[in-house]
């Protein structure tokens, strides 16, 4: 009988159970601080290989589209993400537009362009694919539109310059009878196309 019974450690009889309670809370802390720094190591490690694997893994051709949509929105600065989502869609939609968005850079590295205007006038002139790509990437800026598919509503630059008078929602904005007044005015547009005219095509509502 005295085989079966259970070994118990000379100590244990002279703790008292808030002792035996906060030993085993001690036990089970150092063990977490254990598994703890060990956690962290690993997600410093995974963090250092991350951090080196993302450039290799990004497209190049995103920041050659961003800086080719800067200049023809004329913008000094865009939603890179925004820029990112737009750039795939247009190549899922197309895949030749890859190549020619690099080509398009080329030359706008290649000459001096102060304008959208000059840009897409030169590009025309120089490739006539190149009126594609440009209607492809004003589109997708300013309508948020690509391959078909919605990639950005509220933030599509059409609402951006029309932000005084039109507001990008689903209801009023404004109050009772807004509608009724007086919209602001807006100067008449001076400026002439600097691409060639376009077929006109009814999209369906």
């Amino acid at each position: 009988m005295a085989a079966d019974r259970p070994c118990f450690p000379t100590s244990i009889h002279l703790s008292t159970p808030n002792a035996i309670r906060m030993n085993r809370a001690l036990r089970m802390s150092r063990r977490d601080m254990l598994l703890g720094a060990m956690g962290a190591a690993a997600v410093v490690l995974g963090a250092g290989r991350g951090v080196a694997a993302t450039p290799e893994g990004e497209d190049a051709g995103v920041p050659l589209f961003l800086e080719l949509s800067r200049r023809l929105t004329d913008r000094d600065a865009l939603d890179a993400r925004i820029g990112g989502a737009l750039y795939a869609r247009i190549i899922q939609a197309v895949p030749e537009r890859r190549d020619q968005i690099h080509k398009l850079h080329d030359l706008m590295a290649g000459g001096k362009f102060d304008s959208a205007r000059a840009l897409a006038t030169a590009a025309e002139q120089s490739d006539p694919v190149f009126k594609d790509v440009i209607h492809d990437i004003m589109t997708g800026w300013y309508r948020g539109v690509a391959d078909e598919k919605v990639v950005v509503y509220r933030s599509a630059l059409m609402f951006d310059i029309t932000k005084d008078a039109i507001y990008p929602k689903t209801y009023a904005a404004g109050g009772p009878f807004y509608w009724t007044q007086t919209p602001p005015e807006v100067a008449v547009p001076t400026g002439e196309p600097a691409l060639s005219p376009s077929k006109f095509v009814v999209e369906p509502t």
